[in-house]
């Protein structure tokens, strides 16, 4: 009877948590891969994910050696593709942190005024830069870089001996 007793609260636990979290995410999701840019030995997912209020969600995950929570790497959304020079920065992305090498953004309006939906997102004509710093020469250095939307490549058509520096002005 006690055995039954404690079952029985255990799985009213877990059927209310359920029941009371709240859907975050639509369903809908882009997914694209970011290219070693450089020796530093970095590749990466960018994940797009739409939320219930339409906005979307970027989640940078990179792969390759971690350090601690105090080091993090800048990253951009760009517009244009990754060898265009001085493409201009959309959005900047929150830091890439170099503990579990993560970084999620909602994004907001970008640096045009306009604001993407998930649809837009698709047809994007972009790409994201990972830097290995956020100013002085290693912000030259980056580490991973990949075309997104309408830009979209694989690793059979990335060529990083084309990728091209941000203007650190922005």
């Amino acid at each position: 009877m006690r055995k039954s007793l404690l079952f029985l609260i255990v799985l009213l636990a877990a059927w209310s948590c359920k029941e009371s979290d709240p859907e975050v995410y639509t369903g809908q999701q882009l997914e694209y891969p970011l290219f070693k840019a450089n020796d530093y030995d970095y590749t990466g997912t960018l994940t797009i994910r739409e939320l219930t209020d339409r906005n979307l969600e970027l989640t940078l995950q990179l792969s390759g050696p971690s350090s601690n929570a105090s080091t993090s790497f800048p990253a951009h959304l760009h517009y244009g593709n990754y060898s265009e020079p001085d493409a201009p920065m959309a959005f900047m992305l929150n830091q890439v942190n170099g503990d579990n090498l993560k970084s999620t953004t909602v994004l907001g309006a970008l640096m045009n005024g306009d604001k993407l939906s998930f649809d837009d997102m698709k047809n994007f004509d972009g790409h994201v830069k990972v830097h290995l710093a956020s100013e002085g020469p290693d912000y030259k250095v980056i580490l991973v870089a990949g075309n997104i939307g309408s830009n979209l490549n694989d690793a059979l058509e990335f060529d990083a001996s084309k990728l091209t520096s941000c203007s650190p002005n922005f």
